[in-house]
């Protein structure tokens, strides 16, 4: 059975009981936020990439053994410009929009300049993001908009631009145990200068200043990575954190800003300008976190697409960095909305199955070092970094699994060394079917899934004072497609990966891509 993945969502504002089956564990208290696209088509317009879908927010809110759902739309200036004309007037990443034919010529002119230099959408259906003590909707643009975690309600929009000079922002931050918040922006010919910005937003506001101060307010550049070619940056989507170091990949996988502003003039989207250059290589920066300063060692990997780390972490003079990686940007392909409506439950042509791979970069100087000597010494794996000149290392990574996206980890062991990871079974298509836990020292994978549903990311929230890594559950929001049945939220137990629970929400749910739990406090 089918899904129509591009079918216009209904919000449900206010919360509605679940109807639970099996036993919620009465620890389990805090709101489980989830985002994606919901809107596709206003008027006589529709989007042509299911990423650039107008964004729906749900929470799924758990409290003494019971759940409710709630969802809304973003109230986005995007969403209210779009309404408003009944029709897309706001440009995304895989759909440019023009004005209504029937407009005069200056509003032609406008649209055409607001398109040449981009002001981006702020149309927030990828990702939550928390900065201090406050949440926003993001994608991966200079604008978020702040959300009320509870009620779902749209606040106020904020521009990254005042704070630090940076066009696109990743949706995948990290988070340290003191609650502040590391992420990388990239600045765009800025100056003269196109460059990657990591960053750090402190967990409160310092004394002296308002409680409602937005704590981006005073955020603090840890370092400035100069591009290595001016006009092509490196599209980012995440990167990793261990105690130390920042791990940041410049993929040759990027952004042409020359032909980025002549898209709308030239009859075609933004996402047309991102090119994947197969024959150039990878450079995996390793930034010390306390000193803002790369190592002197340059790390050096084939072509690849990363859209997700998994974790990195040290050991013994190394830094371990686990991505799922792609041969080819597919990925994307795959979710223009002719393509769903094309490959919809069967093996999608064209499509490149993601591998789970593990590069291991050496931390101490290859001073002395012999050209052709692998510096890696770690029994456990079989990835290598081999000394090609004087500071510069070509690494070959160990392939953990095939076929695994949207990997979760326990957060609270983040940076640290982790045995398993949660996520999606997308070996055959873009769209999963199933979920996985998988174990890095056995390469045991046990599953979940049922007969026409299709799960959400499976996020794995810690038992508190839990025995062990995997002493927790695993939420998943399934969308169920069985005529007559609610979609629900499942809930696996850690360990086993066995049904404990499934609330059924009395409604639809729709996909999503990303979101963020937080915990109630006691």
């Amino acid at each position: 059975m089918s899904a129509d993945l591009c079918k216009n969502a209904q919000e449900r504002p206010e919360p509605v009981k679940a109807e639970v089956k099996g036993n919620i564990p009465s620890w389990l208290q805090g709101t489980l936020l989830r985002n994606g696209p919901g809107i596709f088509s206003v008027g006589d317009t529709s989007y042509e990439h299911w990423f650039d879908g107008m964004s729906l927010m749900n929470g799924f809110t758990f409290k003494n053994g019971e759940m409710t759902h709630q969802s809304r739309f973003l109230r986005s200036d995007t969403y209210k410009a779009n309404m408003e004309a009944k029709r897309i007037v706001v440009s995304e990443m895989g759909t440019m929009a023009y004005p209504d034919p029937s407009k005069n010529f200056i509003s032609k002119a406008i649209t055409l300049l607001n398109h040449t230099i981009p002001d981006f959408t702020d149309n927030g259906a990828s990702n939550f993001i928390r900065y201090g003590s406050d949440y926003f909707a993001t994608s991966e643009t200079n604008y978020i908009r702040k959300i009320d975690p509870e009620t779902l309600e749209s606040q106020e929009k904020v521009d990254y631009t005042k704070y630090l000079p940076v066009s696109m922002v990743t949706s995948h931050p990290h988070y340290d145990k003191d609650g502040n918040t590391y992420n990388i922006g990239t600045t765009i010919a800025e100056k003269g200068k196109t460059k990657y910005v990591l960053f750090r937003v402190p967990a409160v506001s310092q004394k002296g200043k308002s409680k409602d101060a937005l704590a981006l307010k005073s955020v603090e550049t840890i370092c400035s990575l100069p591009c290595r070619s001016l006009l092509t940056p490196s599209y980012c989507h995440s990167f990793g954190l261990t105690d130390n170091y920042i791990i940041f990949i410049e993929q040759p996988f990027k952004l042409d800003i020359l032909k980025m502003a002549t898209a709308y003039m030239r009859g075609v989207n933004w996402a047309s300008c991102l090119k994947f250059c197969p024959e150039e290589n990878t450079l995996i920066h390793l930034i010390d976190r306390k000193t803002g300063k790369s190592t002197e060692i340059k790390y050096y990997t084939g072509a690849m697409v990363v859209y997700h780390h998994v974790n990195a972490f040290e050991d013994n003079g190394h830094v371990i960095v686990d991505v799922i990686a792609y041969n080819d940007t597919s990925l994307y392909e795959m979710f223009y909305v002719r393509n769903l409506k094309n490959n919809t439950g069967v093996k999608d042509a064209g499509y490149s199955t993601p591998s789970y791979r593990r590069f291991v970069l050496p931390v101490s100087s290859d001073k002395g070092v012999a050209v052709g000597q692998n510096m890696v010494n770690l029994k456990y794996t079989t990835a290598s970094a081999v000394k090609e000149k004087e500071g510069k290392l070509v690494c070959q990574a160990e392939v953990l699994c095939e076929g695994l996206e949207l990997p979760k980890i326990n957060y609270d062991i983040n940076g640290k060394k982790h045995r398993f990871v949660y996520g999606n079974c997308v070996e055959k298509s873009a769209l999963a079917k199933q979920v996985v836990k998988f174990d890095t020292e056995t390469k045991n994978m046990v599953y979940w899934n049922e007969e026409n549903c299709l799960p959400s990311e499976a996020v794995f929230i810690p038992r508190p004072n839990g025995e062990s890594e995997d002493d927790g559950v695993v939420l998943v929001a399934v969308v169920n497609l069985n005529p007559g049945q609610s979609s629900f939220m499942l809930i696996l137990d850690g360990k086993t990966f066995k049904e404990v629970a499934r609330a059924n929400v009395n409604g639809e749910l729709h996909k999503d891509v990303h979101g963020l739990f937080i915990p109630h406090e006691s």
